[in-house]
């Protein structure tokens, strides 16, 4: 699989950066950025004090708010000294994803309230992205960025946007750029990052299409596994997730997680959902270990954390799983993490129905 990482950040601003310099003799103050209301010289200026704010929060790794400073550029600036800045800033941001390590997370907004560094590596490139397309819609420039840019930048942090005829067509009517057929036009969207829920041992690190198609095709996801994994079931939850997203249905908190070792940062299972609540605030979880991780009670922690988090949502009424009736170690766990036996399965005496309520 192909991470987002400090290569994908280099490859946007290479991108933008070669078309942007043809029109650094031009005045960037008096004409508008695309469909924004800023100037084409705002606009810049905005990448620049986001890149830098990306990288800000990868060093500092604050976990309530931004690092409280910002980017001021000397007085006298012209355009290649604002192209300079943003290539700048962008190294910045590169040098911090290659060097922080995969598990740390810092604040950012939306939704889950953090990222981890392939995270803000995609909002960086979309920002490159994006904020390159307004600058040369502003100033008559044709730009169209690599295509596999474009597609790690939807999979990653716009899951909930089914795949459209092309990625950056795709990506344009995701935020407001433009248009595609069959599609209402977009007034309002954010991108979302992966979902976390911490546990004792563990942190549950939910899974992007992008990983979890990896993970379906054979691949490692993007995640250090111990000897064994992943289980067969995380591999078929993965697909879930890939046909969810393809089909438009996708939702993050509704997904797979996979389960993170705190001690060493390997992954050790999965777990999830089989997807968002029913009419009656139900939804359904199921969960598998590699071999090697088994009797160490990872399951059961993983379980009570998720199951926690997931019925102080007001949408929720109730979980439910599924066990096969002669899997007791799985059969003891949703026991152990407060689920009731509600008998056979839809009738099928083979599997045995659990229940953990509100």
């Amino acid at each position: 699989m192909r991470n987002m990482g400090g290569e994908q950040v280099a490859e946007a601003l290479a991108s933008g950066a070669e078309l942007l310099r043809r029109a650094t003799d031009r005045d960037w103050e008096g004409v508008k950025a695309g469909r924004l209301e800023w100037s084409c010289r705002r606009t810049a200026e905005h990448l620049a004090g986001a890149l830098l704010a990306y990288a800000g929060q990868l060093a500092g790794r604050p976990q309530d708010a931004y690092v409280p400073f910002g980017l001021t550029l000397d007085e006298g600036t012209d355009e290649t000294g604002v192209l300079e800045v943003i290539e700048t800033t962008g190294a910045l941001l590169s040098a911090a994803v290659r060097t922080t390590p995969r598990q740390v997370r810092a604040f950012h907004p939306y939704p889950f309230h953090s990222a981890n560094r392939g995270g803000f590596a995609a909002m960086g490139v979309a920002e490159v992205l994006l904020h390159t397309h307004d600058i040369a819609e502003g100033l008559g420039l044709a730009y169209e960025p690599p295509a596999e840019l474009c597609e790690d930048v939807l999979s990653r942090i716009f899951p909930q946007v089914p795949p459209g005829p092309a990625p950056w067509p795709t990506l344009l009517w995701a935020t407001g750029r433009g248009d595609l057929p069959g599609r209402a036009p977009v007034t309002e969207w954010r991108w979302h990052n992966t979902p976390v829920v911490p546990a004792e041992r563990l942190t549950l690190e939910g899974v992007t299409p992008a990983a979890a198609r990896d993970l379906f095709l054979g691949g490692d996801g993007g995640f250090e596994w111990i000897e064994g994994g992943p289980f067969q079931g995380t591999r078929e939850a993965a697909g879930m997730v890939v046909a969810a997203y393809e089909d438009g249905l996708y939702r993050p908190e509704w997904g797979l997680y996979v389960l993170i070792r705190k001690e060493d940062g390997r992954a050790v299972g999965g777990m999830g959902f089989h997807g968002a609540p029913d009419e009656k605030g139900r939804a359904e979880v199921g969960y598998d270990l590699a071999e090697a991780a088994r009797g160490h009670g990872y399951a059961t922690e993983a379980l009570r954390a998720l199951a926690a988090r997931t019925l102080e949502r007001e949408d929720v009424r109730a979980l439910c799983a599924v066990v096969d009736g002669d899997n007791l170690p799985s059969q003891a766990v949703v026991s152990r993490a407060g689920f009731r036996r509600m008998g056979a399965a839809d009738g099928n005496d083979a599997q045995v129905a659990y229940e953990l309520r509100r």
